[in-house]
């Protein structure tokens, strides 16, 4: 344990306690409802969300982002629920648009390069003032789980039977999406755009291989999202590799595990 003398590594390891079980709970609800494609497309956008944060002149490109990411994951839901065309082309188009915009902007005049560092993340950078705001967001969203889970559920379940108890579909889906949209843009930086869809959805989706009901679901998700976060940050010190990718493999190599148990 000689990693934790240092102090980037124990924010670093904070910060993984305060997020992976934040992800592991969410994931549960975006693997029901079949969004794990959703979760990659808000990933995809925060190139455009720190592109906006740049024309603007914002000293903070994290504010730009979750405006984006907010106005971006309700445009997605809100054309889906309007459009025959299926789910995942919707999805693919603005993920595709969103990217390529993001991409187009910042990469005017060769200035691409100095936010490179958002595909792959580094959760070593993080700072106390970073760690607070992943604290006051994960109470948030376990007050605003607490409210809206059973409805979130059978939602998830069937939707015409929610409907007709008096629940609010498109009012609980859009609470969801803008919860998600905010988690995954104030993880951007320490996680990666390029896996943070992976640690979000991995650790539900090993769960699901071995739980048969909602309770362990929720449980077991979000121990082994820990479980791993904390397992790969602290192999990336030692292995010198990148610290979200790391944990990453760690969550894929519990989901293979899982399904060969279940297959069983």
């Amino acid at each position: 344990f000689s990693f934790i003398k240092f102090d980037f590594m124990k924010n670093a390891l904070l910060a993984t306690i305060l997020l992976t079980p934040l992800f592991g709970m969410l994931g549960t609800m975006a693997v029901n409802n079949k969004m794990a494609f959703f979760s990659d497309a808000l990933g995809h956008s925060a190139l455009t969300g720190i592109a906006i944060g740049v024309i603007l002149g914002t000293k903070n490109v994290i504010i730009s982002m979750i405006i984006f990411g907010i106005i971006f994951g309700l445009a997605i839901r809100k054309v889906k629920s309007n459009t025959k065309t299926s789910s995942d082309t919707v999805i693919s188009v603005f993920s595709s648009t969103s990217i390529a915009l993001g991409i187009v902007i910042l990469s005017k005049s060769g200035g691409f390069a100095k936010y490179s560092s958002y595909l792959i993340g580094d959760i070593l950078t993080i700072s106390p003032a970073d760690i607070k705001i992943m604290a006051i967001f994960l109470i948030v969203v376990y007050i605003i789980w607490y409210f809206i889970y059973n409805q979130l559920l059978l939602l998830s379940i069937n939707p015409s039977l929610s409907a007709s108890r008096g629940i609010r579909n498109a009012l609980i889906e859009n609470i969801f999406v803008v919860t998600i949209a905010i988690a995954v843009m104030i993880s951007i930086k320490q996680i990666g755009i390029l896996t943070i869809n992976s640690l979000l959805i991995l650790p539900a989706a090993a769960t699901r291989n071995i739980c048969s009901n909602s309770k362990q679901y929720h449980i077991i998700s979000t121990v082994i999202a820990l479980v791993c976060g904390i397992a790969g940050l602290i192999i990336s010190f030692y292995a010198g590799t990148a610290a979200g990718a790391t944990m990453v493999l760690i969550a894929a190599a519990v989901y293979f595990i899982t399904y060969l148990k279940s297959d069983k």
